[in-house]
């Protein structure tokens, strides 16, 4: 059983990894539950401290991934339009690769630029108002990706350090 939670834990991190990036999956919570995981099998001491703490940090990181598009939005003169186009632009990013591995920032913009416009917004607000949103998106995402990178390596650290005691067939 202590396999199959490591295998299920380590999946979860992963997808964790990539819902720092894909707007419909909440890729901190996804991680701490594969963190969660990690702890739930025998050979892991538990230590509830460090599952509080980290799950704390992965609901405050959520959170704040829908306050600081926001505010970026509101900060630079944008509208909801602005905010619903970056993330259409991401989702477009992810199916329409046009732009190769840049298309993941390019297609946000691009998405705010023509929500903005869209709400009847004058180019030069809508240009500075994309600016703002895509600026809060790619801030949220930054802060996404450095959580669940740093869960998978605390992740992959105790799985080594706990080896011996996962591993054993007996």
């Amino acid at each position: 059983m202590d396999i199959a939670l490591l295998i299920l834990g380590f999946l979860l991190m992963l997808v964790g990894i990539l819902g720092s990036f894909l707007p419909v999956l909440p890729g901190p919570p996804i991680s701490w539950v594969g963190l969660l995981l990690l702890y739930l099998t025998k050979a892991v001491p538990d230590n509830w401290w460090i599952v509080g703490i980290t799950f704390v940090l992965a609901i405050t990181i959520t959170i704040l991934d829908y306050i600081i598009p926001a505010m970026g939005t509101k900060r630079f003169g944008g509208t909801k339009g602005g905010m619903w186009g970056t993330m259409i632009g991401l989702l477009v990013a992810i199916f329409v690769p046009i732009f190769g591995p840049f298309g993941i920032i390019i297609w946000p913009f691009i998405g705010a630029l023509v929500g903005e416009l869209l709400n009847k917004a004058n180019k030069k607000t809508a240009l500075k108002a994309a600016f703002g949103s895509f600026l809060g998106f790619l801030t949220g995402t930054f802060m996404k990706f450095v959580l669940t990178v740093a869960y998978a390596v605390f992740y992959v650290y105790i799985a080594i350090k706990y080896a011996g005691e996962l591993f054993t067939f007996s």
